[in-house]
């Protein structure tokens, strides 16, 4: 059985990771600004709770310590969700009332002076909210997860059922703080250090290679974005998507760049690699034409070549991957 003194240390480097690496997922300014802030969040969050346990495993708190660590599940539990909504749809707009999921902690925080600590069933009632309502977003999380399961590739669904499966795991423990069986209690920070060492490989790993990936560019993140919002307003006013044969190179040509630093900019700001980036354009055209009365009698085809794709077998692949649902499908509805 492990000593306390080693379990302190373990836990402690644990919670010393998980702080830098939700500050680390802050300071990213390539890509998805969103990805980033909620994925940071959720890691911030989860390091608060883990933090409380440890502390009060080994030093009495005061009541409104104690809340404070309580509260982080708070901030964890939507910006686990919204991570996934921000990772899955690359392109979807965090809108102000998204923020209105965190509401809870506001409010929580605001009452940590009131809400009790005693270990009464007032008590139990309190924190048995708190653990609903990590349940309640995971449910969501998974839930989300499978639904987009053919949009998005296997590497991000893999990635994001592993965050899933852990959070599960590290909760799973914390039911028996909720129980009061200590064992659990303190097992939980120890299982949690273990696991936010995997996440920063993995996440540092995958990081590392996209930064050496274009490591011998001459192309630093402002030319990227700069030349990222030229590659969208030529496709938005000459709608070049529209031509089956669009390629890396033509792109260039008409942007005087190479082609190399057109799929840089594309990826370094969608996430996507170049043909993901035109087929998105595709589809939403595709989707305009489906919805359009004058397009009910069109065969599927038709509308495949006008939103630009070269086959029919291609032009369902790629809808279906975006939407869920193959073109006949969403015309009929």
């Amino acid at each position: 059985m492990l000593t306390t003194g080693l379990i302190l240390i373990l836990a402690s480097l644990g919670l010393a990771q998980g702080l830098f690496l939700s500050f680390y997922v802050f300071s990213l300014k390539n890509g998805n600004r969103e990805k980033h802030f909620f994925l940071g969040l959720f890691i911030f969050g989860l390091t608060i709770r883990i933090g409380k346990s440890v502390l009060n495993y080994y030093v009495p708190l005061e009541n409104w310590q104690n809340n404070i660590g309580i509260s982080g599940i708070l901030i964890a539990s939507p910006a686990l969700w919204l991570y996934g909504i921000s990772l899955f749809e690359k392109n979807k707009t965090i809108t102000p009332k998204t923020y209105l999921h965190f509401l809870p902690f506001i409010l929580f925080l605001v009452l940590i002076p009131f809400v009790p600590r005693d270990g009464n069933f007032e008590s139990f009632w309190n924190y048995g909210i708190v653990v609903f309502h990590l349940f309640f977003y995971l449910i969501v999380s998974w839930n989300y997860l499978y639904k987009n399961k053919l949009k998005v590739s296997k590497n991000l669904f893999s990635w994001y059922r592993k965050i899933l499966i852990g959070t599960t795991l590290i909760w799973v423990h914390y039911i028996g703080n909720l129980l009061d069986f200590t064992y659990y209690y303190i097992r939980g920070p120890i299982f949690y250090s273990l696991l936010i060492y995997a996440f920063s490989y993995l996440f540092l790993h995958q990081h590392r290679l996209q930064m050496q990936k274009y490591s011998s560019s001459q192309l630093d993140k402002k030319d990227s974005k700069t030349l990222y919002r030229q590659i969208k307003a030529l496709f938005e006013s000459e709608k070049v998507y529209l031509d089956d044969k669009v390629n890396l190179n033509m792109i260039a040509e008409k942007l005087n760049v190479k082609s190399r630093e057109i799929s840089q900019a594309i990826n370094e700001n969608t996430e996507q690699n170049f043909y993901d980036f035109v087929n998105q354009y595709r589809i939403e055209k595709a989707e305009t034409l489906l919805k359009d009365s004058s397009y009910k009698n069109e065969k599927i085809a038709t509308i495949a070549y006008e939103s630009g794709f070269g086959n029919v077998t291609s032009f369902n692949l790629a809808f279906k991957k975006k939407t869920g649902v193959t073109p006949s499908v969403y015309k009929k509805h």
